[in-house]
């Protein structure tokens, strides 16, 4: 009896025989079943699918010209460990179904085959597929690695990049402002990479102080300096094998990049308070949220060391160029953190979800999902955008703090015009709507805000 799921969710399964009646058979039975159903007629049509497409389970003939199942077997085994394929022939042997299942095949089947036995099997390596999906979840959370979320072409970019660099040993700088997800993306590019058996390193340059952080990078003896109690590994050591990655590397000292740059390039560290050279062989990802050109040109950063690291950029866009993006990531944070506090998944009315897409969010993708965090706990069950605002402080109730201390009534009544103006476009970015919510001309409002541009950033905690 063919399955009535939507097509959104059913099973997406690759066939493949370069007989073209047995293809169209298998197809044809597979469909009626309720599965979506691809087809490839060589082993070299199917692999280049599986490059672009996820599948549920592989169905594939042994008996091929150019390239055979077995061989292919060994191909989606490499790159698709633990996706399930299921094997069939016409010229099975005992002998052939043995060495198909130690080359990985989840079953083996003779042709021609019985429709009940196929459908069987099938239901079986779908079971094994979604239970090896959940494992593969569940061991992602367990490190703190989330997917990258987003259909918008910035991502799509960053995602392209990650899968092109990620099995080679290049290193990577990853650049973008703060809360933009820059972790996130060298968790993937370790993750996508031979070295993802090995350990994912991280350092935050700029939160260890600058006496500290050859100590740290590089590891001390017994002794070095004040409180060395005993020795101690660095980073570069303990990433050896794996992924050392170097997280606002632009905070670095200028003497500690260069220790740095010499690592990189003899591939051996010396402990601090020690002469042994240590051989080291970890891939080095760093990352950065300033321009590094300009610290290049201010001499706070070496240039030399920039393109050791720069192998390949990787530009991560901030959330106001891919606003498509955000209501992805409310409903993933919400879903996420709901299940995480035991709390009921709240909804959004599209005027809420319009705004949320419409603000600056000038701390990003860190920033959004701790107001998503705020909206599971507090919010109705269903949030509005007047509730949203007001859970966000963003209403139209906020404080001027100034010192009035030798300004006249004039100089004040200015100074909350243009903050006024100023916090309000920051939102709403919209010199019209400003005006409409603030009842003045959109001209008062444009000179305001040119006024504001003058004084320059508004001072934090204001």
């Amino acid at each position: 009896m063919a399955r009535k799921t939507k097509k959104q969710d059913r099973p997406r399964i690759l066939v493949v025989d370069d007989e073209p009646d047995v293809l169209h058979t298998l197809q044809e039975i597979l469909q009626f079943e309720g599965y979506e159903v691809d087809a490839a007629d060589s082993a070299r049509a199917a692999l280049k699918r599986l490059e672009k497409t996820a599948y549920a389970v592989v169905l594939t003939d042994v008996k091929m010209p150019a390239m055979d199942g077995l061989e292919m077997l060994a191909r989606i085994r490499e790159g698709h460990p633990e996706l399930p394929v299921v094997m069939i022939s016409g010229h099975g042997t005992i002998d052939m179904a043995v060495e198909a299942v130690k080359k990985g095949a989840f079953d083996f089947i003779t042709k021609p085959p019985d429709l009940q036995r196929l459908l069987i099997s099938i239901q079986h390596a779908l079971e094994r597929s979604s239970l090896a999906q959940e494992t593969v979840r569940l061991r992602r959370k367990v490190r703190g690695l989330r997917e990258i979320i987003g259909q918008s072409e910035a991502v799509q970019r960053v995602k392209a990049l990650i899968d092109k660099v990620a099995p080679t040993e290049a290193r990577v700088l990853i650049m973008g402002e703060s809360g933009t997800g820059k972790e996130l993306v060298a968790r993937w590019i370790h993750e996508k990479s031979r070295r993802r058996g090995g350990p994912f390193v991280d350092v935050n340059c700029a939160a260890i102080p600058s006496e500290l952080i050859e100590s740290e990078l590089f590891g001390h003896e017994k002794g070095a300096f004040t409180h060395a109690v005993k020795m101690r590994v660095g980073k570069f050591e303990e990433a050896s094998e794996g992924t050392l990655f170097l997280d606002e590397v632009g905070d670095m000292s200028l003497s500690a990049q260069a220790k740095v740059l010499r690592v990189l390039q003899e591939k051996q560290v010396a402990r601090v308070g020690g002469n042994e050279s240590i051989p080291v062989n970890p891939r080095v990802v760093a990352a950065t949220n300033k321009n590094v050109e300009s610290e290049i040109a201010a001499g706070r950063f070496r240039d030399d060391l920039f393109h050791r690291l720069a192998v390949v950029v990787i530009t991560v866009p901030p959330l106001r160029q891919r606003r498509e993006d955000i209501p992805l990531l409310i409903e993933a944070f919400r879903d996420e953190i709901s299940e995480d506090y035991a709390l009921p998944v709240k909804t959004f009315t599209p005027e809420a979800m319009a705004w949320l897409q419409s603000l600056p969010w000038r701390g990003n993708v860190r920033e959004l999902r701790n107001a998503v965090e705020r909206f599971v706990i507090l919010g109705s069950e269903e949030i509005t955008r007047e509730e949203a605002e007001q859970l966000l402080g963003r209403g139209e109730d906020f404080r001027i703090e100034l010192n009035i201390r030798d300004l006249t009534l004039k100089q004040i009544a200015d100074h909350a015009a243009r903050t006024a103006v100023r916090r309000y476009y920051a939102y709403y970015q919209d010199p019209a709507e400003v005006a409409r919510l603030l009842a003045v001309s959109e001209a008062d409002v444009k000179r305001w805000l040119a006024d504001a541009a003058e004084e320059g950033p508004e001072p934090a905690g204001s």
